[in-house]
């Protein structure tokens, strides 16, 4: 990256010209081809949440989330209406569009406006989710809405350094390693060190432009079997 100096010939970073505040995240629905994201409803989505997350048998999904599992239907709901009807973080459903049932969540957290930094998170995506085109799809949404609809300068994802699905899933998707902060937190009653990834907004083009290539219909076969692999540039690799 080019070097910048100021009149005293110290570094510093470079102009961000004519910037101005960033818009929050809206409250209304996204539309793709293979699900939809909606805003969290605890009356619209929280038994087909449950009922998906119990595909989940031994409960390894809740292991790096910092709550749950929960036994009865009556916790999850009341967890979620404690928990999942703030404006940050701004918690989504994950809707099928074959089924039209909720098949996941994940939420836009961390959200600074002035200076256009958001943070994904509490992604738990159910069985019925996970490994599917719905999956990447989801997260290539939420994505686009921040840099394309939003114009955000950067989207992070953090997770647990030890969880392996989430730090693959991250390289998979685009986002850069940027390092751990070792015992950055502490959940269920054990340490966790937090490994840190960033999209940011000039990258976003190349990025968005593998997103577009992998999802298109033609890269299916008629079982749904892709035929090439999410290729994200080698920057961020």
């Amino acid at each position: 990256m080019k070097k910048h100096k100021n009149k005293l010939g110290q570094e510093i970073g470079f102009p961000v010209k004519n910037w101005q505040q960033r818009a929050r995240p809206p409250r209304t629905s996204i539309q793709g081809q293979y699900c939809r994201i909606e805003l969290f409803d605890a009356d619209a989505h929280s038994r087909g949440l449950f009922a998906a997350f119990a595909q989940d048998s031994d409960h390894r999904n809740w292991t790096y989330l910092p709550y749950g599992p929960f036994a009865q239907l009556q916790d999850f709901r009341r967890w979620a209406n404690t928990a999942c009807t703030k404006e940050d973080p701004l918690f989504h459903t994950v809707i099928d569009n074959d089924t039209n049932r909720a098949v996941g969540m994940a939420s836009y957290l961390r959200i600074n406006p002035p200076v256009g930094v958001i943070e994904v998170g509490h992604i738990h995506f159910s069985p019925k989710l996970q490994r599917t085109p719905m999956a990447t799809e989801a997260m290539y949404l939420m994505m686009r809405r921040v840099f394309d609809q939003l114009g955000y300068r950067r989207y992070e994802w953090k997770c647990d350094a030890l969880n392996q699905p989430s730090n693959r899933a991250a390289r998979r998707l685009g986002f850069s390693f940027e390092g751990i902060f070792r015992q950055a937190t502490m959940y269920k009653n054990r340490n966790r060190d937090t490994a840190w990834y960033a999209i940011l907004d000039h990258e976003w083009p190349a990025i968005k432009a593998a997103f577009a290539a992998w999802l298109d219909p033609d890269n299916f076969e008629d079982s749904g079997i892709q035929r090439n692999s999410l290729v994200m540039p080698s920057n961020n690799s």
